[in-house]
């Protein structure tokens, strides 16, 4: 009876590894595909010079209306970076977004939220378990549109440019108040071992087959970054 039961609880934690990996599977493929649809309207998406700015892409597909209230719940994403020389996006992080004191209400049934990392010391804030966006990062709503009239200097100070879309309206939107942390149990399904954010997002793990999607997509719309 022993042995019946220690092969199924080895059967158990198996099936369960398995449905973790799926479901991370499904959400880089959804952010993928999220971000490739923003983009692929130029003169409405995240203009191609702030894109290519930008150190790190967070992005959070298909949030559900009132993810977000005063002390409410959370959605999941992920975030990729460029290597030191911005020639590539490396392996992503898998995060959670959270309301702050503040909060955030959802609009519509379904948002994707995107938010761009500008600066190294905005990056520094990723490496962290938990940072406040406007307290530990400076955060304001992205420009949207590919004119250069489209980067405003209030916009571009902020350490973190934060975008939402929702029945197919992208614009910027802000976040302050709000929290993103590292995803522990989503980065063990997917890379199959526990492992930081700064191992992943400084380019020390390979990317593997279930996050090409994403360091696809953001290759495809910023090959390199200036």
């Amino acid at each position: 009876m022993k042995t019946a039961s220690f092969v199924v609880t080895i059967v158990c934690l198996s099936v369960g590894g398995v449905s973790g990996a799926e479901k991370e599977r499904e959400r880089l493929a959804e952010a993928a595909k999220s971000f490739d649809e923003i983009m692929a309207a130029p003169d409405k998406g995240v203009p191609g010079g702030v894109l290519d700015k930008a150190e790190c892409v967070v992005i959070v597909p298909g949030m559900k209306k009132g993810a977000f209230i005063v002390g409410g719940q959370y959605g999941k994403g992920a975030v990729s970076c460029r290597d030191k020389a911005k020639s590539h996006w490396v392996a992503p992080a898998m995060v959670e977004l959270g309301g702050g004191s503040v909060g955030f209400q959802l609009g519509a049934s379904a948002t994707d939220v995107v938010m761009l990392v500008m600066d190294r010391s905005g990056m520094d804030s990723l490496l962290k378990s938990k940072f406040t966006l406007g307290g530990d990062a400076s955060v304001a709503g992205g420009p949207v549109g590919r004119t250069s009239t489209a980067e405003t200097d209030a916009a571009m100070q902020a350490k973190i440019l934060s975008y939402s879309r929702s029945q197919g309206v992208f614009a910027g939107v802000s976040l302050k108040g709000m929290s993103l942390s590292q995803d522990g149990n989503a980065n063990k399904a997917l890379y199959g071992k526990e492992l930081d954010a700064k191992d992943i997002l400084t380019g020390q793990v390979p990317v593997p087959a279930d996050a090409k999607p994403v360091v696809d997509v953001l290759t495809k719309h910023s090959p390199k970054g200036k």
